[in-house]
């Protein structure tokens, strides 16, 4: 039975944590190397980095902060955030990273996948989607949420799993930080499209949504929240012990 992994997200801004609703009214949260060191050391599987403002201010992702973060922890990092080109690949590998999350960089280019797969390999290259429902259908969005791509979104992660994507981040703009559960419509969707691991993001609000999330949708692999964590709404160790005894494997 496959693992199932919990992930904690820092949404970076000039150099803080912060957290919003449906991606909008960004507060402040933290330091990102204070609670990378904390998630590493109490139970988190995974980490996720995201300078949520470098594609959207059309600048490269601050390597200094991401550093220090990496430094703190021992445990998988993907850092993601204005990354366009494979030299932005090999800055974030090189300040720490283990694998590299792509979202406006890869519509912007889309053999930008491609190409990092073949250089670095696909365990490395993340495509992180950010998708909000339009007319009925799934929408892919770049900017940090901000602009419509007029892209169908599970055939646009088809093309990214096609060009050598290794995993999917799923973030479903409709729910994310409002925690009324994640948002299983488009996750089944993408999940019956794919067959790679898919890490889903937006809507968690307590510990039950996350037994609801891997029980109707066993292919999921992690589940990825951030300010529910962060203000210590859920515990992770609590979170996993749940789990476990709900029959769901994971790592205690």
């Amino acid at each position: 039975m496959i693992t199932k992994r919990i992930i904690p997200c820092l949404d970076v801004r000039d150099g803080r944590v912060v957290k919003g609703v449906n991606f909008e009214g960004l507060k402040d949260v933290s330091s990102p190397v204070d609670l990378a060191g904390y998630y590493s050391d109490h139970g988190a599987d995974e980490l996720v980095f995201y300078d949520i403002t470098a594609s959207s201010d059309g600048r490269k992702l601050f390597t200094d902060i991401l550093k220090e973060t990496a430094k703190r922890v021992f445990i998988p990092l993907t850092v993601g955030g204005g990354i366009e080109s494979l030299d932005d690949f090999d800055r974030v590998l090189k300040c720490g990273a283990d694998k590299v999350s792509v979202n406006s960089g890869a519509i912007k280019n889309p053999d930008l996948i491609y190409e990092a797969a073949k250089r670095y390999g696909s365990q490395c290259v993340v495509l992180s989607a950010d998708v909000k429902r339009i007319d009925g259908g799934f929408r892919v969005f770049a900017k940090g949420g901000r602009v419509d791509t007029g892209l169908e979104a599970t055939e646009w992660i088809k093309r990214g799993v096609d060009n050598g994507a290794g995993e999917i981040v799923l973030n479903s703009i409709d729910t994310d930080g409002v925690k009324n559960g994640f948002d299983i419509e488009m996750l089944s969707a993408v999940c019956g499209a794919v067959n790679i691991p898919v890490i889903a993001s937006g809507g968690a609000g307590n510990i039950k949504h996350f037994i609801d999330l891997f029980k109707a949708l066993p292919k999921v692999d992690a589940g990825l929240a951030a300010s529910i964590f962060h203000f210590g709404e859920v515990d992770v160790k609590e979170l996993k012990r749940e789990m476990k005894e709900n029959g769901i494997n994971t790592r205690i």
